[in-house]
């Protein structure tokens, strides 16, 4: 069993639309329409590196193996067939993606977790906003 994105034509790339679960066999029948439509994507591929599968709670470690398609394809992604790659949607105006990751780069890292509270960036600023949770 693999798992397989469907993509639609959307301006200059390609959006998926829909995610499965199946065999190679049961796309390549064409049941679930033009074979073509579906590209295979990996559970186990986040920033361009295979991690182990593992329960639920626990950390997820590279296990060196494949990464495929550089992330795990989800509705809503961009699948580029220049580069053979699913990405998430651009989350501000000012992060850029990191073609070795396929994953969006703010201007500014983000600062270190501390204390009791979370950071949010602000586009307006072109910074990290700290909020305190107690």
């Amino acid at each position: 069993m693999a798992y397989f994105a469907k993509i639609q034509p959307a301006s200059t790339q390609y959006v998926v639309t829909d995610v499965i679960a199946a065999d190679q066999t049961v796309i390549d029948s064409g049941d679930f329409g033009d074979p073509t439509t579906w590209i295979q994507t990996s559970y186990n591929t986040y920033g361009n590196v295979h991690y182990a599968a593992s329960p639920p709670a626990a950390p997820r470690t590279p296990d060196g193996g494949v990464a495929l398609r550089g992330n795990y394809a989800v509705i809503g992604y961009t699948y580029d067939q220049t580069n053979d790659v699913f990405y998430a949607p651009q989350p501000y105006p000012s992060w850029t993606i990191d073609s070795a990751t396929w994953l969006w780069n703010p201007p500014v890292p983000e600062p270190p977790q501390t204390g009791h509270g979370y950071y949010l960036w602000d586009e307006a600023t072109l910074s990290w906003v700290y909020y305190p949770t107690s």
